[in-house]
């Protein structure tokens, strides 16, 4: 796993890219397994209001400040929403009209390209070749998974939902440039986590109610994984790509993303794909490969 940064090649440490992959890539895998058991913004609203709590601590615990004024603090709240608040709302209520993890995991794959897209529509940043022809494989690769009928995948909701979130991640990714690198980033995440569930609650409760659980050990399980391991842990990891390999880091796993998902939604959730889901899974990751070796270049570079 390399990246140019300055012309030099950096290898990422074994070790955390891989526990990244595995921690982020499970995230798909607890979310689906989680709204059987809870309802989808419920689940949404207690991970962000238990992420919030435990980054805080962290934050704390390691004498981080927080070097926010106000515009910023509005800044990181508004962002946070829709990386956090819009961008799993979508997801989880797309998991539970019938979205596989899998396809969830496949979208979103294709976000660091398509944050490049909205780059170069919104601020006029160039789009390389390989960033075009992998982002266009990579949606065919998606358009062969899910095939000529949708109900699998949940239907045209279940589907626009997955889209509406992977754009919302998209525009989320690049309103972190708003931002900049000013914050420290665990206090920046605990405040986006804090806005997310408040918002989201209030969302959850005229359409789940106050108690929306059918079984509370496997949504209670789901819920700390993702609120914990997914939320904190992943987000302490991708720190470490990034200072070791460059705000492209990240970029340059997300193809691998899918491929495990897909064999932990296999383990865990015993659902298997069949050939032509496996031949649009190897077109899109291909893609995504292609793509996002190109973002991450692009961004090391800069």
């Amino acid at each position: 796993m390399t990246q140019e940064r300055t012309g030099r090649a950096t290898t990422l440490p074994l070790l955390p890219s891989a526990a990244f992959v595995v921690v982020w890539s499970a995230g798909y895998i607890a979310g689906p397994y989680g709204v059987r058991y809870v309802g989808p913004l419920t689940l949404v609203a207690w991970r962000f209001a238990i992420a919030a709590v435990v980054a805080s601590l962290l934050a704390l615990a390691l004498r981080r400040r927080p070097r926010m004024d106000r515009r910023t603090v509005a800044r990181i709240a508004l962002v946070g929403f829709v990386m956090n608040g819009f961008l799993f709302g979508a997801m989880y209520l797309a998991f539970r009209a019938g979205l596989s993890g899998t396809l969830g995991s496949l979208m979103h794959s294709l976000s660091p390209v398509l944050t490049a897209l909205f780059a170069a529509v919104l601020l006029g940043e160039r789009l390389s070749r390989a960033q075009v022809v992998g982002f266009v494989v990579g949606v065919v690769g998606v358009l062969v998974v899910l095939g000529p009928d949708v109900s699998a995948a949940g239907g045209v909701v279940g589907v626009g939902l997955g889209v509406l979130g992977t754009l919302a991640l998209s525009l989320g990714t690049l309103g972190q440039r708003w931002i900049g690198h000013g914050p420290d980033p665990i206090w920046s995440a605990a405040l986006q986590f804090a806005v997310s569930a408040p918002i989201v609650w209030c969302v959850s409760l005229p359409l789940e109610g106050l108690y929306p659980v059918t079984q509370l050990g496997p949504g209670l399980a789901a819920l700390l994984y993702i609120a914990i391991v997914n939320s904190v842990v992943g987000l302490l990891l991708l720190g470490v790509l990034v200072r070791a390999g460059g705000a492209g880091a990240a970029a340059s796993l997300f193809f691998l993303m899918p491929p495990v998902t897909a064999v932990m939604e296999w383990l865990v959730l015993h659902r298997s794909l069949d050939l032509r889901e496996v031949v649009g899974l190897v077109v899109a990751v291909a893609g995504v490969a292609v793509a996002t070796r190109g973002v991450a270049r692009r961004r090391t570079a800069a």
